[in-house]
């Protein structure tokens, strides 16, 4: 799969993702560090990546539906998370992803398990 890690996740695991097969970019190594949001998973949905990311606000799926997107993983670590926390939510969507593909979906990592919220359906206007 194709992912871009967002400039909050420890890009010393960038190697392990890669060995899983991944082709890996980041927002730091594309000079969008400190990019909007919105410039940020643009550019994502461009590139047809998965935005790996600590940054909760990408959970909205109001304001960015994951059918739009390439995918989305939001990993919830504790505030002074340990490079060791950070290998096992990345091993936890490594895993993840053997198993099922994350396009179109919204996944929470969190606790060594992957929470997958599906995208907002447009609500349809009734015939009148």
């Amino acid at each position: 799969m194709n992912i871009k890690l967002d400039e909050n996740v420890d890009l010393r695991i960038v190697s392990r993702l890669q060995v899983a097969g991944h082709n890996v970019a980041t927002v730091p190594g594309q000079g969008l560090s400190s990019a909007p949001d919105r410039e940020v998973i643009e550019v994502c949905g461009r590139e047809g990546r998965c935005l790996v990311t600590a940054d909760r606000g990408f959970g909205n799926r109001a304001r960015f539906n994951p059918a739009d997107y390439a995918g989305i993983a939001v990993i919830r670590l504790p505030d002074r998370a340990s490079f060791t926390d950070w290998c096992k939510a990345i091993d936890t969507l490594i895993a993840g992803l053997e198993q099922a593909d994350a396009i179109g979906k919204l996944w929470v990592i969190q606790n060594n398990r992957i929470q997958e919220y599906q995208p907002i359906e447009p609500e349809e206007e009734e015939d009148e």
